[in-house]
């Protein structure tokens, strides 16, 4: 039992939350539909330990597929920032960035061992959290695991080089990293967003202080503790659940971060780098796509509507990188709209922990009625809605997959982010017409291309302005594969060798040589 007042109310999305001072337990058990059972951490993770925000203010987290509430967890507030930034400081200045590689690598293996053997929680906590299918949800563990192990075998394989000037001097670089590290991950994918972020920072002898976003805080605070179990030292890691303007300014702020990592919207995107700009900070984004998805008539017809369809509602459309402006050549453009509106209709949408369910639930009430305001703005600019376009049931935020046909690309349907799985089709006759289109974009994430033919395949790759290419396949990730985007989605790279220049810088070093005569 716990003892609360309300001291005010506020708008989340169209939700009415409530916020409150309340003597709350800092762990809580839960019972997921799967049947499994755990405790749930509730506070904040700070130097180590799970406690109360010093405001002792707490946030619902709401289940999207039921719209019921899930629990209450602390509210970081900027004096909270304070804190964990503070224990992060100690623990790099102290022993974290000058420990041996090897230390830091067995420590990212535990945590990726710890990952697995969690897995079906974790998976559990996602789909409830998130409202995403257990599909989707086990599939970001699995990656969440295979990309920490990755970092910690990179851990002690970050060279510096040297370099011939002569006889006169000895001359070389080393990478060293950069300090506390601040972090703010999305809530379309939780754990593997989280993994993306503290993963590559440990490797390379840097703190963390990261926050998860409001809406799905909860499998980063069940994943802290595996943490503390995979020996990392206290203070390395430190989560804060909270709201992006109350935290995330002071984040990206505070002169004793020396970076910020960032995975959302473009427009935050924009605002973060102008926070950080007074300090000076090094900064990575993560942003928006509006990703073209191109079917040949020499592709396998079949296989290239399944990897569209997944491009699309994998994830209920909560993708980045989504596969959301599709383009198919005139001469199969009707078979390819008809395969692709009978296999959308086959997809089972529904309870994220049902057997068979492919698409889950949107995030929130703000999240599904965005997208259902843009199933609008399709149909007022004359888009023809294929299939969906409409709400599926009445509790839950279930959207049925939407194909609109007869688009422009001047509509705002073809030309903004939705996140949601709402897609749209177009028809190209020439490579040259539909790299035009494809590139009539101000992102530039992702892209996909089906088609049998090897030299066509590399030619559009080579020349559609994307940071990911997938040819006859989508959102298909590796972690040793680097993923960001080109303009307006972002700057850095996540995964793969290039994710640690993001948390590095290089140091030279020349030593005058007295040479000894014989």
């Amino acid at each position: 039992m716990f003892a609360s007042k309300v001291i005010s109310r506020y708008v989340l999305g169209s939700r009415l939350a409530i916020r409150t001072y309340a003597i709350r337990p800092l762990k809580v058990p839960i019972t997921l539909p799967s049947g499994i059972t755990y405790d749930q951490p509730t506070g904040l993770f700070i130097n180590g330990e799970f406690v109360n925000s010093q405001q002792h203010k707490t946030f619902e987290v709401v289940n999207p597929s039921t719209e019921q509430e899930i629990t209450h967890v602390y509210e970081a507030r900027e004096e909270d920032v304070d804190v964990a930034i503070a224990a992060a400081k100690r623990a790099f200045e102290s022993n974290w960035s000058t420990a041996d590689p090897e230390f830091r690598a067995r420590c990212l293996y535990k945590l990726a061992d710890l990952v697995e053997e969690h897995s079906e929680i974790l998976a559990g906590i996602e789909s409830l959290d998130n409202g995403k299918s257990l599909l989707c949800s086990r599939a970001d563990v699995s990656l969440a695991s295979k990309y920490l192990r990755s970092c910690g075998g990179w851990a002690d394989k970050l060279y510096g080089r040297t370099i011939d000037t002569g006889s006169s001097h000895f001359s070389y670089t080393r990478r060293e990293p950069l300090g506390v590290c601040a972090q703010i991950i999305p809530w379309n994918f939780p754990l593997l967003m989280w993994s993306w972020k503290i993963g590559p920072a440990l490797a390379t002898g840097n703190t963390v202080v990261l926050k998860p976003a409001e809406a799905t805080p909860l499998s980063a605070l069940y994943a802290s503790q595996l943490v503390n179990q995979a020996g990392i030292p206290a203070g390395v890691v430190n989560i804060l659940p909270g709201f992006g303007k109350m935290i995330g300014e002071r984040m990206c702020t505070h002169k004793d971060v020396k970076k910020v990592a960032f995975t959302g919207s473009t427009a935050t995107g924009r605002h973060i780098m102008r926070t950080a700009s007074d300090t000076i900070k090094k900064v990575t984004l993560e942003l928006g796509g509006k990703s073209p998805n191109i079917v040949f008539a020499d592709a396998d017809l079949q296989r290239a509507v399944r990897n569209i369809a997944f491009g699309i509602f994998y994830n209920s459309g909560e993708v980045c990188c989504a596969g959301s402006r599709v383009y198919v050549q005139d001469t199969v453009y009707e078979e390819v709209l008809q395969k692709f509106k009978d296999f959308a209709e086959s997809l089972k949408v529904g309870n994220p922990f049902e057997e068979g369910v492919f698409q889950g639930a949107q995030t929130s009430q703000m999240q599904i009625d965005k997208i259902l305001d843009y199933v609008q703005v399709g149909k007022g600019e004359g888009a023809r809605v294929v299939t969906g376009g409409e709400r599926l049931g009445d509790r839950g935020y279930f959207v049925k997959p939407t194909i609109f046909a007869d688009v422009t690309e001047d509509m705002r349907v073809v030309k903004e982010e939705i996140f949601g799985p709402v897609v749209t089709v177009s028809k190209f006759s020439t490579v040259d017409e539909v790299i035009e289109m494809a590139n009539d974009s101000q992102y530039g994430l992702a892209a996909g291309i089906h088609t049998k033919d090897v030299n066509k395949a590399i030619d559009v790759s080579h020349r559609v302005k994307a940071g990911t290419v997938w040819i006859n396949t989508y959102n298909d990730f590796h972690q040793n594969v680097p993923f960001g985007g080109f303009g307006q989605s972002g700057i850095g790279r996540e995964m793969g060798a290039e994710s640690f220049d993001n948390y590095t810088q290089v140091k030279a070093v020349r030593l005058s040589i007295d040479h000894v005569e014989r």
